[in-house]
């Protein structure tokens, strides 16, 4: 691309790179044709600062919509190329996945072409952005633009809908827990699953016992939620042990993410256990919201994905908390 200063007498079909006052606004972007030299000239403007493309480049909307065509796929939206943006949007609810490692080669190749993208496995809903291309040169190289598609690939961008499916929840209360509690415990749980497309399908409270909770595990479910009157301290600790009476294993216990620390999962023939932590009593963001909404994605959620959430995984400090973290 050519960029500089240029005589009017030379100007025309070069794009404007800057807002001209000439009889009213002449926009930058525009591709001067005769009128708007016309118009100039009249104002007393002899020169323009303009770009022109060399051979082989291509204008910045149509780089930029070639480079969105790469990251479109099912159930996402590619937006009219403009001003040398490109949108991707998604069209309905999901867990958004991307290539981090392609979207920062993509990002080395050319200074003139940049890829944002929301971070990987980020919640989102019908018609929000997950990733803008922008060109920022007038002009980009067709090469260059080649170069950033074959780095992307197919698949850097992906959203993964939620899936839906039946939830049953197992609350256990002690002999002077509130049937306040046990309300807004159920309220908050059923908004939370609700928002990902579970159906919380059948709620049952019992006493925070073992044998009970295990009891309560036989049931034909997608995915089992576990929310004990009191938290869970350990892998032997009633919740857990309830798994474990169940014919079930505990397959994970604690993660790295605050609030959220004492979740845990497991697995009762195939079904999935979740057990919550107590602050999931609260409708805050917590470490329970990043498993259900992986599970609710149609993700497995192994060891090594919790234990990779430590990073980013201190999370907005809960109001409410009976011991908050120290200040300055």
């Amino acid at each position: 691309m050519k960029f500089g200063p240029l005589p009017l007498v030379d100007a025309e079909g070069a794009v404007l790179a800057h807002s001209v006052r000439a009889g009213g606004i002449l926009k930058k972007g525009t591709v001067l044709g005769p009128d708007d030299l016309s118009r100039l000239a009249d104002a007393g403007v002899a020169e323009v600062t303009v770009a022109r493309p060399d051979p082989g480049d291509l204008s910045e909307d149509e780089a930029a919509r070639r480079i969105a065509d790469c990251l479109s796929g099912e159930g996402l939206k590619q937006g009219r190329a403009a001003t040398g943006r490109a949108n991707i949007l998604a069209t309905g609810a999901g867990l958004v996945r991307v290539d981090a490692s392609s979207v920062a080669a993509a990002n080395a190749i050319d200074e003139g072409v940049t890829l944002a993208t929301l971070s990987d496995h980020a919640r989102v809903s019908r018609g929000q952005l997950l990733a803008t291309v922008k060109i920022i040169p007038y002009f980009v190289p067709g090469a260059v633009v080649d170069e950033v598609a074959t780095a992307l690939g197919q698949g850097a961008l992906k959203l993964l809908p939620f899936r839906g499916g039946r939830v049953r929840l197992v609350m256990t209360r002690t002999s002077d827990f509130k049937d306040s509690l046990l309300k807004k415990g159920e309220a908050i749980v059923r908004a939370r699953v609700e928002g990902i497309g579970y159906t919380l399908e059948d709620v049952v409270v019992v006493p925070h016992e073992t044998e009970a909770v295990a009891d309560a595990l036989a049931v034909d479910a997608d995915l089992v939620l576990i929310l004990g009157a009191s938290a869970t301290s350990d892998r032997r600790d009633v919740a857990p042990a309830g798994v474990i009476a169940a014919g079930g294993q505990v397959t994970r216990f604690g993660m790295p993410v605050d609030p959220g620390n004492l979740l845990f999962m497991g697995l009762v023939n195939k079904t999935p256990i979740v057990g919550l932590p107590g602050c999931a009593r609260s409708p805050a963001l917590n470490g329970a919201d990043w498993v259900l909404e992986r599970l609710g994605a149609g993700l497995d959620v192994s060891d090594a994905d919790i234990a990779a959430m430590g990073v980013g995984g201190l999370l907005k400090e809960m109001p409410d908390r009976p011991h908050p973290r120290e200040s300055i």
